[in-house]
């Protein structure tokens, strides 16, 4: 494991959560961020061990560099925080897409902006991206290019951070999500399409982070969990 914290950007809920824990029972150094400050000091509270808590809001990237000021070396840095959101072209809502599009494209950028004078040789950057990039549905443009666009971007950050490697993982639909509770329809609809016969867990996606920060020869790459979902 790389020397240094592990910075969690949405790490307050989700899969950024389930990773910070993982983390913090190992012992390491853990820091998760969200949009408020308060909640985030309090989720690193349960989540327990060596973990703190800082508030900045991706969608407003002149703030980062302020509420990050108090990291130390970083050994990780995982870019998780998400905003579903559906924008049809016909009703268009230009402030969402905005929004959503400086989360990942801008947001993103400046928290590696901030933190690389903090990275050593053995750091590494994991991006959070999702199928939508290849599976679009009435609504995603907006996410569907986003999503596209990290896809591209692991490949320039792995060349500008060099030695740190940089990759991003795009989950299928992770069926024990808290944000899918309820949705057995929709669950059911996308197992029948999956070859393995059984729906992406959030142990999954935490097991293929940990690899993709992890392994020292993996970079530059976008991996896919989904089970081999497939559109019919």
């Amino acid at each position: 494991m790389a020397e240094g914290a592990i910075v969690i950007v949405g790490g307050t809920s989700g899969l950024g959560r389930e990773l910070a824990r993982a983390f913090a029972e190992r012992g390491s150094e853990v820091v998760i961020t969200g949009r408020d400050a308060g909640r985030a000091k309090a989720v690193a509270d349960e989540i327990g061990g060596n973990t703190s808590g800082a508030g900045f809001d991706l969608a407003d990237p002149h703030g980062i560099a302020g509420a990050l000021g108090d990291v130390g070396a970083v050994g990780h840095v995982v870019l998780s925080a998400i905003e579903r959101d559906v924008n049809t072209v016909r009703d268009y809502d230009i402030g969402r897409a905005i929004r959503l599009a400086t989360l990942k494209l801008v947001g993103y950028t400046e928290v590696l902006h901030c933190l690389h004078p903090r990275f050593h040789d053995d750091s590494s950057v994991l991006l959070f991206g999702g199928l939508a990039k290849e599976k679009p549905y009435p609504g995603s443009t907006t996410v569907t290019s986003v999503n596209g666009a990290v896809e591209t971007m692991v490949r320039t950050l792995a060349i500008e951070l060099a030695p740190v490697r940089v990759n991003a993982l795009h989950p299928g639909i992770v069926g024990d999500s808290p944000y899918w509770e309820g949705n057995d329809a929709m669950l059911k609809a996308v197992l029948e399409r999956t070859p393995t016969q059984r729906l992406v867990t959030m142990e999954d996606i935490t097991g293929a982070a940990l690899f993709l920060l992890e392994n020292r020869s993996v970079n530059g790459v976008n991996l896919a969990v989904d089970g081999g979902w497939v559109m019919m």
